[in-house]
């Protein structure tokens, strides 16, 4: 859905002036036209979001939650726009009243996909429609965005950071439109999360089960991939939340620990460690090893295994994030692996792989919820957290 941004802005002002006139003067637009640029953004939305009457225009409830979203999608725009004009207040208000929703989104793609082909075809415009709505961008921006490379355009670190801001916004904006129909007990909004290896084997999945029981109706995603993918997706609004291992804090966002896993060595069934009660250091040492990825808190944990015995890491190792080819390793060699116990539980009890019943000291991880600080979620959204919390109490 292509919104209008005037349309937006013309609403949040309506909103704060309370009579069209009044507004219709500050923007420097006649009645008539504010009219109707509020009946197309009402007509497109399927929702009054204003009432009227003689002593001017009041949010109806449902709109009074509508605009909230949008003066918070904005801030993503604000916050933008105050960095690129930081001492001209009034360029400021000239790109938010100028810029389009078509433009925004066209940046995105071509920011993605480094190619106006791509973004042309996949946008279903024409490439030198896509060229001007670009060049119409760069104009507001007052410098160029896109720059030619051998294999396509290169963004500068400004439209970078601009997609970001965009996709907040329309992120923001689809919050919105997700809780006018909440409002009226439609419960079709989407929720997208980023799932670490040890909560996609179960946490996340029986979580997505009960919500989806509660809300049938709504569009659930569960993304897989590396952490710094994931995380990049949720600064830019492509991921609601990541749920798994804990990192250092960031200012962007905010973590909710569930709780602290402890990480065991596990083995094929028939190893010779399979059912060992204890293991020296010197034998973690000479083992061959599957180990995490590097900047991981589990590779983390595992050097730590050997730096605090006065042991250095082995080098002798596998490095591999896929539990599925971990498990592949496993069961076709003598290596070990350092995991959560939870998250070969199917493997265990299908008699593959063994958790050794010696326990490593100090391999506890803080597991849990990274969102966007700015995150607000919708009520189904906020029943995703409620449930997730609730099964590992």
């Amino acid at each position: 859905m292509h919104i209008n941004t005037r349309h937006l802005l013309c609403a949040m002002k309506i909103k704060e002036c309370g009579t069209l006139s009044q507004a219709a003067n500050q923007i420097h637009l006649t009645q008539s036209a504010l009219t109707q640029g509020i009946n197309k953004l009402e007509s497109e939305l399927g929702h009054a979001i204003f009432s009227r009457s003689h002593a001017g225009m009041r949010p109806t409830e449902v709109g009074e939650l509508f605009l909230l979203r949008i003066e918070r999608a904005f801030e993503h725009l604000h916050e933008f726009v105050s960095i690129l004009f930081a001492n001209d207040k009034a360029k400021r208000q000239t790109f938010l009243r100028a810029i389009t929703s078509r433009q925004l989104t066209a940046l995105i793609h071509i920011v993605e996909l480094q190619s106006y082909t791509a973004a042309a075809q996949h946008l279903g415009l024409s490439q030198p429609t896509l060229h001007r709505t670009i060049k119409d961008l760069e104009q507001f921006c007052e410098q160029a965005l896109l720059q030619r490379s051998p294999t396509g355009v290169e963004p500068t670190w400004r439209a970078k950071q601009l997609r970001r801001y965009a996709s907040l916004f329309f992120a923001e904006l689809q919050q919105g439109i997700d809780e006018m129909h909440e409002f009226n007990g439609q419960v079709n909004g989407s929720l997208r999360i980023g799932s670490l290896p040890l909560a996609r084997s179960g946490l996340v999945p029986l979580a997505v089960l009960q919500l989806n029981d509660e809300f049938p109706e709504a569009s659930i995603s569960i993304v897989d991939g590396p952490y710094g993918e994931q995380f990049n997706s949720l600064l830019h609004g492509q991921l609601e939340l990541i749920v798994g291992a804990l990192r250092s804090p960031n200012p962007d966002t905010v973590q909710r620990q569930l709780f602290k896993d402890q990480l065991s060595i596990v083995v094929k069934a028939n190893h010779p460690l399979a059912t060992r009660q204890s293991i020296t250091a010197a034998e973690l040492q000479q083992l061959d090893w599957v180990a995490p990825a590097k900047s991981t808190p589990a590779r983390h944990v595992f050097s730590q295994i050997f730096v605090s015995r006065g042991l250095a890491p082995p080098s002798h190792v596998i490095e591999c994030s896929s539990l599925v080819a971990v498990r592949g390793i496993l069961l076709n060699s003598e290596r070990a692996a350092l995991l959560p116990a939870r998250q070969v539980e199917v493997e265990v009890r299908a008699g593959l792989l063994v958790v050794c019943p010696m326990t490593l000291p100090d391999t506890d991880r803080e597991i849990g919820i990274t969102m966007r600080k700015t995150w607000r979620p919708t009520q189904m959204q906020s029943r995703f957290l409620e449930i997730i919390a609730q099964l590992v109490m």
